[in-house]
């Protein structure tokens, strides 16, 4: 079975449908591509992906530790460049207001989100500035 299937809606929009759940979201190209900027850009969702699998391998260990990562949040900045254009850097800053680990536990939560698969599967020219609050 397909993971998701994707569909072009036309002006620059497609929509992306997971098989298993059947949930969807639409992606729009950005408006310095000739796009109208409503929705995620295709190169948005690959920064979201990114953010979302650390947080999600911080989840497993935070479970396995009987951690709670409540209130814990990151801030997405992706930034461009030219000829080819792409995703040259991804900045993501996580914040978990009042973490209520040790610093061991700290320290294991940050190795976890860096062994994320997405972030081994970028292109290595993609410049991945990470940083922890908490």
């Amino acid at each position: 079975m397909a993971t998701a299937t994707g569909k072009y809606l036309g002006g620059l929009r497609t929509e992306v449908r997971h098989s298993a759940s059947g949930q969807s979201f639409i992606t729009d190209a950005p408006v310095d591509n000739n796009g109208k900027g409503e929705a995620f850009s295709p190169t948005d969702t690959v920064c979201a992906a990114l953010s979302s699998c650390m947080m999600t391998l911080m989840g497993i260990y935070a479970e396995r530790e009987n951690i709670d990562l409540k209130g814990m949040h990151s801030t997405i900045t992706k930034h461009m460049a030219a000829n080819p254009r792409r995703i040259s850097k991804i900045e993501i800053v996580f914040v978990w207001p009042e973490p209520e680990a040790t610093d061991h536990q700290k320290e294991m939560l940050r190795r976890a989100a860096l062994t994320c698969p997405v972030a081994s599967s970028l292109h290595p020219d993609i410049e991945q500035v990470i940083t922890f609050n908490f």
